[in-house]
This record gives structure tokens, sequence and C-alpha cells, in this order.
């Protein structure tokens, strides 16, 4: 009203006139048009969606400036000047063990189906590219792969590899592929999750060889005991090898053993880093998914053998569990089923935490078949992980600090009950070896000789299935994945809550995101590097290869419960906890760009974003 009384009052009397004066009619008629009103301030944006906004810079930066083509190791100097997965690693390498590629692919994915933004299917897509490339033409995953062509990759074993002391794993190159470290089991989840979202045919083709792997390598039925179990690596190389080098046998103490004692690790019946289990999910997954029926014998036999290699004692009927690795044939005079030795410091023994993980395991094929069988010997491995003579006494962290909040030993010898504890002497892998007998001092700080075992709640676990009764083990199984009838949905998300396990495939079943505060999200956000990227402490860093080194006899003590050896061991430790030897120094963990603490903010953020209730 006040813009009209000040233009009216400005008028000359003619036009005035003109207008009417002011009587009647429609109203004054203006010599120029009346602004528009100012729009409305476009509404703040919600906290979620500055949330999201942060998330793809930070998916952005990731993808077009840390990876290589796509690929990713483990840590980054922010500058990129140093890059490395368990080891040091090239810039033209990318690391397929978790928290490496498989596992930022993952992420990717989970972040797309939080926003729907195509902008993290892009990422997902170039990475899951960059996973699909690096598989092995057996159809399954080597720990590296180098973009660089394979003679860039047997460089890297021959030098850094071979220099790894405690990484026996990356001292040799076989050319083949593995199960280890859950390696080809997340690389292929990612490969089916991929394919069911858009039906590319890029990951149809992985996938199906990727199963093609997974059913080849299983032993078969000539195997007899073995049949249905999974080897560390495939396609077997006849020149694994078969022992490690004890450069100075005088430094063993008098009754220790030593070295590899079963042979070619690689082709033994393989638990450890619960190989069986993945391979399982795997398949159940494609047959929930993909409709493969046809992968549910595979399933029970690898079922069947997990339960058929619980090993007990002939003389001592109380000691019943697992091995890390089982002989999948007679070695050495020992026969197949027996439980093997597998790396220099992984003895021939029972290992509770490998027996408590195939207890879990067998409790959890009940539930997916209903068949009783699966829990049938489980009582036995129960009793034997509470066993007097395996639990520690109340002050061994007093007797080894290493071993402070473990209530149990790691490996235990055969027929005596007794635990092994493992040890080293020298200073690297020229000039030195591993050892175990039963000290319980001294012993090395990378591979723990002790656990956390709960046999209570295996009991707990162990009574509620054993009580259930028919009517409900047969609603249970209904529902299991095994028994789909029509292709089921995946959870929602796999790397941003917590590994995707059986009982979230069960129909019906839902992954829960955790409350994530908007406190939290906005200081996750503001913990952005310039906006882009973010930065924690790395774990682990690693000398830089200098060559081999020396192979003169070590007698001294600095490296003999430390990550690292001397300079010339190219394996991780952590800067705050080096050998107390110059020129170590002991410093703060520099800030460096990881995908493990990546995948972890990034989950927290996608809960907050879409959380699955």
């Amino acid at each position: 009203m006040k813009r009209r009384q000040f233009a009216i009052s400005v008028l000359t009397p003619v036009a005035l006139a003109a207008c009417g004066g002011g009587g009647g009619g429609n109203g004054p008629v203006f010599p120029f048009p009346v602004p528009p009103p100012p729009p409305a301030p476009a509404p703040a944006p919600t906290p979620q969606a500055t949330a999201a906004a942060a998330l793809k810079r930070a998916v952005s930066y990731m993808d077009e400036v840390v990876s290589y083509r796509g690929g990713y190791v483990w840590s980054y100097s922010p500058d990129l000047t140093q890059t490395f997965g368990e080891m040091e690693a090239k810039r033209t390498m990318l690391w397929l063990q978790p928290p490496g590629t498989s596992s930022m692919g993952h992420i990717y994915l989970d972040a797309y189906h939080a926003t729907g933004d195509a902008r993290f299917y892009q990422a997902a897509d170039r990475t899951a590219k960059a996973v699909a490339a690096a598989q092995h033409s057996s159809g399954g995953w080597n720990y590296i792969h180098d973009f660089n062509g394979e003679a860039s990759l047997q460089d890297w074993y021959e030098t850094v590899g071979k220099n790894g002391w405690r990484l026996e794993e990356f001292q040799h190159y076989y050319g083949n592929a593995t199960f280890d470290d859950a390696t080809t089991a997340v690389a292929s989840q990612l490969m089916l999750r991929m394919y069911l979202e858009k039906n590319d045919p890029v990951y149809r083709t992985a996938t199906d060889n990727a199963i093609r792997f997974i059913t080849d390598a299983q032993f078969g039925s000539q195997f007899g005991v073995a049949d249905g179990g999974w080897p560390q690596r495939f396609p077997h190389n006849p020149n694994a090898i078969a022992s490690m080098p004890l450069p100075n046998p005088a430094q063993l103490p008098a009754g220790a053993r030593a070295g590899m004692e079963d042979g070619d690790y690689t082709l033994h019946v393989t638990f450890n880093d619960d190989v069986m289990g993945e391979n399982i999910k795997f398949l159940t997954m494609c047959v929930m998914t993909l409709g493969r029926t046809d992968l549910v014998a595979n399933i029970t036999r690898a079922m069947d053998c997990m339960q058929r290699m619980q090993w007990t004692s002939p003389a001592l009927a109380q000691q019943s569990g697992w091995s890390l690795q089982h002989l999948s044939r007679t070695t050495g005079g020992r026969a197949a089923g027996e439980p093997g030795g597998a790396r220099s410091y992984e003895p021939r023994s029972l290992a509770t935490h490998t027996t408590q993980t195939n207890i879990q395991q067998l409790l959890g094929y009940f539930t997916l078949t209903g068949d009783k069988k699966y829990l049938s010997q489980l009582q036995k491995a129960i009793d034997w992980l509470k066993s007097p003579s395996i639990q520690f006494p109340a002050n061994v962290a007093t007797l080894n600090p290493l071993l402070a909040g473990r209530n149990v030993a790691t490996f235990i010898e055969l027929d005596t009950n007794e635990p092994l504890f493992v040890h080293r002497y020298g200073s690297n892998i020229h000039n030195g070896a591993y050892f175990f007998d039963k000290d319980i001092t001294n012993t090395i700080s990378h591979y723990s000789s002790g656990r956390s075992v709960d046999p209570a709640a295996l009991q707990k676990r162990l009574d509620e299935l054993n009580a259930m009764t028919q009517p409900q083990i047969d609603a249970m199984v209904a529902k299991s994945p095994l028994k789909a009838t029509a292709p089921r949905s995946l959870p929602k998300y796999f790397a941003a809550v917590r590994e995707v396990d059986f009982p979230d495939l069960f129909e019906g079943a839902v992954l829960k995101t955790p409350a994530v505060p908007e406190s939290e999200a906005q200081t996750i956000v503001a913990a952005l590097v310039n906006g882009n990227y973010w930065t924690a402490p790395v774990p682990e860093i690693v000398n830089p290869y200098r060559g081999d080194g020396p192979t003169a006899p070590y007698t001294g003590t600095a490296y003999r419960s430390r990550h690292v050896g001397d300079i010339y061991d190219t394996s991780p430790y952590p800067a705050d906890a080096p050998p107390e030897i110059a020129p170590y120094v002991k410093r703060d963990k520099p800030q460096f760009i990881t995908t493990a603490n990546f995948i972890a903010r990034m989950g927290r953020l996608i809960s907050f974003i879409s959380p699955v209730a």
C-alpha cells in the first residue's frame, strides 16, 4: 500500500485526469510494472541432507583422487606418496583383503542405497570394475593385484614380500587365488550385489566365475573325510613351499619344535579365518537371490565336512575340537582329517578360537537345515573349552603382559591338552625363525598366544536349540534362505553396520542400523579435512624395502616380542611400539587416510541418513 501511495503522489494533474481521477472504475493504472515480491527464502537443508552432501564430497575425493583406477590399498599418506596394504604397496596396486577394494565397493553401494544418488553408484561401479579386473582366471582372487602387470607384481613379491618376516603368505608368489582373510568371499559378494543392482553382464560373468571357482576348489568324494572342504589356495601350485628355513637351529631351546610340521599347508582343509563359513554364506546368497538351488548340495557337503572334521584325541577323550587346518590326504604317515600345522608360527594343535568359531557355525547350520546331527557332537567341544588345563591363571598378565584379557591359550598340544606358546629368535627372515614350546613368557606380539572364548554363551545357545520342539524347528527352517522358493533380497547394507551373517538372510530378518545422534553426524562431517577426506592414526607403518637383511646370527632379544625385526624387515608395525633398539624411535602414529576409518565413518553417516529400524 505504501508503494501505491507514493506512485500516485508524484503523478501530474493531467495524468490524474487521464486515469479518471479517483472516482469509480477499476483503480489507477501505473506507468511502470510493480516488481514481484521477493521469493521466500529456501528452507535450511535438513541435517540428513547436510550429511549426504558431505558424504558425496568424501566419496568423490576417494574415487577421483585417492583410488588408482578404482582400486584401493589400506592406508595413504595425505599427499599419496606413501601407500600400503598389509605391507608397503606400489601406487599401481590394489588390495583385495578387507578393508581393501572390495570393502570400499560395498560401502559405496550402501551409500547409494541410503541416498539414491547416482554419484555413489558411479563410485561403486568403478571400484567393482577394478575388482572384476583383478579376478584370477580360475574365478577367485589373490590378496593383491597390480595394474602394472605380472612382472611388476612378481617384482613386489621378490623384494617387499620376500622380506616380510612375519607375513609368510607374501614371501612367495604362487600365481593363484586364495580363500584366506575372506579375500575371495568379500569380492564375490560385491560381484553378486552389483549384478543384482542393475543386471550388468560384467558382474553376472564375474559372479558365475566366482561360483565356479568355489565349487571347483571344493574337495570331492575321492578325498573321503575331506569331502566338501576347501584348501587355502586354488588351483594348487606344485611349487608351494613345504618348509621354512631354520638359519640358526642352535638358537632353539631344548625341547622346542619349529617349522611347518605338515608341509604345504595350502592343500589342507582350511578353517582359519572361517574359510568354510564364508564360502557357505556366499553360496547361500546365490541360492536365495539367483535361484541356484543346485548349490545346496555343495553347501550340505561343506557343512557335513565341518561336522565330520571335529577331532577327538584317541589318548584323551575329553580333548575334542578343531585345528586351523586339517589334512586333506595322508601326509607324513598321518591320516586325512588329522589336525595339521600351517605357517611356521601355527603348530600342529587344536586351536581354541577356531573351535569356538566352528561351534558357532554348526549351531547356525542347524538353524538353516533343522538337522540335529550338526548339534550332536558340540557338547564335547564346549566341554573341552572349559578344560582347566587350557585356562590361564589369574595372574597371566603378570606372567606375560601380551596375554592380558585372554582366558585360554590359542594352541593346545594334541593328546596332552597342554598349551603351546610361539616365540622367535633372530632379527629378520634371513637369520631368524619361529618356534614353539610350553614357556608362557616372551611370546610373539603379532599372533597372540591367548584367546578370549565364552563357552558359557555357546552352552546357552546349544541348550536353547536342543530344547526346540519339532513344530518350532519346522517354522524356523521354513524361513531358511536354503528353502527360498522365489528370489529374496539381500540386506540393504553390507559394510555400513557390520558383516552380513546367516541370521540376516532368513525370510523376514532385518539388519538394523544403530542409532546415530545428530551431534555425532555433525562431528564426523566437521572432521573432513578441507571438506574432502578424513584422516586417522594409521594402525601400522612399514620399513621401506632396502634389500635383503643380514644372514649373520643375531642373538639379542630386541625383536622377539615385536611386530617387526630389524630395518630390513618389511613387516608392518605400530609407530608407538617399535623395537627398543636403534635406529627405531617411538613416535606418535601418523595421520593417514585409511580405508578402515573411511568405511567406519561412512557407515555412521549412512545409518544417520537412512536408518533401518
